[in-house]
């Protein structure tokens, strides 16, 4: 009986307090209360409408703001601009209030990816907000340094300002922040040397200071943040050399060293167990030197690698073999000599080899017809002498894009290549001595996006079965010793096919002489570059030419064009560059051409025009030598016209 009284007793207790009690919830602490009323009053527009329902006193109810129920201190804001739940984005423009530091009950601040908060972090920010464990202004409009306070936050366990236009040095009393994880700074304009104290932070588990503007070697005291998982350096003006230290990241998975000046020799791991979770490294774009040792084969884990551009030469291991997680491998641009190895067949989950630019020779192991899931092979530019095209990669069930350019392949493009177990989307030979037609069951490769046979010798006319692909964006065929018509280039309407998908057409350097009518005719109306210079193209300019309305790099110079130049050009409005030199062009030049605004890069020299050349930008602003060689043409750049 005395137990049941006490639960009557309470619940009456409940129901005659309980407004009482949830209005004590709800009110404000005085100093909670101006920071978050100073921080709406600093923005402009809220396109959530989160801060126009922050009325009155009872600050721990609004949207957003979360309180401690004992001390009814306000302990997180969370005002993102990415609602998680329903994927909106949304806005804030206006100042972030330094006020803000009146919250020093303050755990968690989430302000973003609001985009449009502009302002500097608060000088004494890390003075006043000692509770802070998460503090996000990321993706938003923030300037000025980071403040040297921040390395007195005790709890600070993520911080990320990442993508912000702050500027000064990265402060070394961010070593000072000993149970810091993740420190994301990238995409800013920091300047300065990574500081040494950072090696401190040895409970970090992921730092990314990627494009921003870091000078200075790379310390090596980041050799002992043993908990590093991700560490990202890349797209800074970084010298010097890796430090040797780096190999005791037990914990490293993901390197970015990339696109820096870095120099000197990889220091890859001497010994089996280091670095035993590397799986994403980037090097590439730097000008480091030496060769690859085998030692390389200990890194088990990596699954991606790239040291691209840099000055890496000798052999290539053949512990190359021990790597059977790689799927993605760039080797590019370097100096690598010798022979591809026969162990690269044992990398059963390759799907990119790009070797391209090095010193490698012939022969090609036949083991590379082991790759089954290779997606993409790029061997152009080695000195491979290859006469002929293996007829084993014909075999490789998986391969879509396939470049050989500058191989030494002789002779006739090899009918073995149509009988490919893949559908090829992308076939680069140009550069190569091939000679001969351009084979009509190239026609066969339905889903070919990109084809490439410059710079060789092909004869003949381009076949019919060609032009009528539907998903060719590409088409590169100059420099070879083509002829005949250029109509069927631009008549991809035909045979069912979509047409409308070439974007790039550039048949300069060959023997055509005729099909100029045909330009925009068809259905090809995404045309952004196309070169029909250095031909034998003959006739006039049709009006169909003004529907090309996508382009920006039109190239007819060095044909035998006539008549005069077409009103319709002025509809070509993102016509960057214009190239009609030495053709047989004549009369004015239309007045509709100061309607060309984007134009980088014009000539019309050595034809035969005449009269004033129309005066206004972007006309005017050309060197004379544009129009030279045309006697009848007047007027600024040129001389003045007589009256």
């Amino acid at each position: 009986m005395g137990y049941q009284l006490v639960q009557i007793v309470t619940l009456l207790t409940v129901i005659a307090f309980g407004g009482a009690l949830r209005k004590v919830r709800g009110e404000c602490n005085s100093d909670d209360l101006e920071g978050l009323m100073a921080f709406k009053n600093g923005i402009q527009m809220d396109t959530s409408g989160r801060l126009a329902k922050w009325i009155g006193r009872s600050c721990c109810e609004w949207e957003g703001v979360v309180c401690d129920n004992a001390t009814t201190r306000v302990t997180q804001i969370l005002l993102p601009g990415l609602n998680e739940k329903d994927f909106v984005q949304t806005q804030m423009v206006g100042q972030l209030s330094p006020s803000m530091t009146l919250l020093t009950s303050l755990e968690i601040l989430d302000l973003g990816g609001l985009a449009g908060l502009s302002g500097a972090i608060p000088q004494t920010i890390g003075l006043q907000m000692p509770k802070l464990q998460k503090l996000y202004l990321y993706g938003n409009n923030l300037t000025g340094p980071v403040p040297e306070s921040i390395g007195d936050f005790p709890n600070l366990q993520e911080l990320a300002l990442h993508e912000n236009r702050i500027s000064g040095s990265i402060p070394s009393s961010l070593g000072s922040l000993r149970k810091l994880k993740r420190l994301l700074l990238y995409s800013n304009q920091i300047s300065g040397t990574i500081p040494f104290s950072l090696g401190s932070l040895t409970n970090l588990v992921e730092l990314d200071v990627h494009d921003n503007a870091l000078m200075g070697h790379i310390p090596n005291s980041i050799g002992q943040m043993l908990s590093l998982e991700k560490l990202d350096l890349s797209s800074n003006m970084l010298s010097g050399s890796i430090p040797s230290s780096i190999t005791n990241l037990t914990a490293i998975s993901v390197l970015y060293f990339d696109t820096n000046y870095l120099e000197g020799t990889i220091p890859f791991p001497s010994r089996p167990g280091e670095m035993p979770s590397l799986s994403f490294l980037r090097l590439h774009n730097n000008h480091l030197s030496g060769n690859i040792p085998p030692s390389f084969g200990y890194l088990v884990s990596l699954q991606r690698v790239s040291l691209s551009n840099n000055k890496l030469e000798g052999a290539l291991p053949s512990s190359l073999g021990n790597l059977h997680s790689l799927t993605e491998l760039y080797l590019s641009d370097n100096s690598f000599s010798g022979q591809i190895p026969k162990s690269i067949g044992q990398l059963s989950q390759l799907i990119m080899l790009n070797i391209s630019n090095n010193l490698i020779q012939w022969p090609l192991p036949q083991e590379m017809s082991s790759l089954q899931n290779l997606q993409t092979l790029d061997l152009s530019f080695n000195p491979l002498n290859l006469s002929s095209i293996p007829p084993w990669l014909t075999s490789m069930s998986s391969l879509s894009r396939l470049y050989l350019a500058a191989c030494g392949i002789k002779g006739q493009i090899p009918d073995s290549l149509q009988t490919t177990q893949s559908p090829i989307q992308e076939l680069d030979l140009s550069g190569n001595l091939l000679s001969g037609p351009i084979p009509s069951w190239l026609g066969s490769f339905s889903q070919l996006y990109l084809l490439n046979l410059s710079s060789n010798s092909l004869e003949l006319h381009i076949p019919d079965s060609l032009t009528n692909l539907p998903d060719l964006g590409v088409l590169d065929l100059h420099s070879n010793k083509l002829t005949g018509s250029i109509t069927g280039v631009f008549n991809t309407s035909q045979q069912g096919t979509s047409g409308g998908s070439l974007t790039y057409i550039d048949l300069s350097d060959n023997n055509f002489s005729s099909g100029v009518e045909a330009i925009g005719v068809g259905e090809q109306l995404n045309i952004q570059h196309l070169n029909l210079s250095h031909n034998l193209l003959k006739g006039t300019l049709p009006g169909s030419l003004g529907r090309l309305n996508s382009i920006h790099s039109l190239d007819l110079s060095f044909n035998e064009l006539a008549s005069n130049l077409p009103e319709v050009l002025a509809k070509l409005t993102l016509l960057e560059n214009l190239k009609l030199q030495s053709n047989h062009f004549s009369g004015n030049i239309p007045n509709g051409f100061l309607k060309l605004r984007k134009l980088k890069e014009l000539d019309l020299s050595d034809n035969v025009l005449e009269g004033e050349i129309p005066k206004g930008k972007p006309l005017i602003d050309f060197p004379g030598s544009t129009y030279s060689g045309n006697k009848g043409l007047c007027g600024k750049p040129l001389s003045p016209c007589k009256l």
